[in-house]
């Protein structure tokens, strides 16, 4: 792990929560579509918690249409868990196939073992079809889950990630405001000990999964 810092995950609520990208795309009348990302200056991979938070309290609906209880379904299991949606044109597609490359440097039990959760900030778009196409084209061993978008930005907002509903600019474009965070879990605790900006890499994760899926600190 590059730059590991250890910080109160009261702080980092804040922190957190400035990380925003705003991504357009999905209307077919727009242009290219485009990210702003606001400016982070802390250049680091990831950050490990003295305080860890709580695993959100989400009940959802995965991609077969089922209800899917995050709590329930991924208790005593190691868990990244990451916000976005599938009509980003970057930052999520790239978050979510670092993570799938890292993961396929696993054995196939520590593969079976780890959970990746994709929750969508974009429910209306992001059905559980939707998501499933998406999804399958990266890795189909990763949960999707889409829902009600209040609960889904209460669920987050417990992470420190701000998510906003999806409007249209001045141009038309479909535009999604979320944060770029991934959260890892311990499958010890089910706490949420680690904390991944946008900017790690492949390499990252695979040198910090196996100790992930320990529960140990990478």
């Amino acid at each position: 792990m590059r730059k590991k810092t250890f910080a109160t995950a009261a702080a980092l609520l804040a922190a957190a929560s400035l990380t925003l990208t705003a991504c357009g795309g999905g209307d077919e009348s727009a242009d290219s579509p485009v990210t702003v990302v606001s400016e982070d200056t802390s250049q680091q991979a990831a950050t490990v918690l003295d305080q860890p938070f709580d695993k959100p309290d989400l009940v959802l609906t995965d991609t077969k249409g089922e209800k899917y209880d995050l709590r329930e379904e991924t208790a005593g299991k190691p868990t990244l868990i990451y916000f976005g949606y599938t009509n980003c044109p970057d930052v999520c597609p790239l978050t979510m196939n670092n993570i799938a490359v890292a993961k396929k440097q696993l054995s196939q039990a520590e593969q079976d073992e780890l959970r990746v959760v994709f929750v969508t900030s974009d429910p209306e778009r992001d059905t559980p079809a939707a998501l499933g196409k998406w999804l399958k084209g990266i890795d189909p061993q990763v949960v999707g889950l889409t829902g009600d978008f209040d609960t889904i930005q209460a669920g987050a907002r417990t992470l420190g990630i701000s998510i906003d509903p999806a409007t249209k600019d001045k141009n038309g474009k479909v535009v999604s405001t979320h944060g770029t965070q991934v959260v890892a879990f311990s499958p010890k605790t089910d706490k949420g000990y680690v904390l991944y900006g946008e900017d790690a890499t492949v390499d990252d994760y695979t040198e910090d999964l196996p100790e992930l899926i320990k529960g140990e600190k990478p």
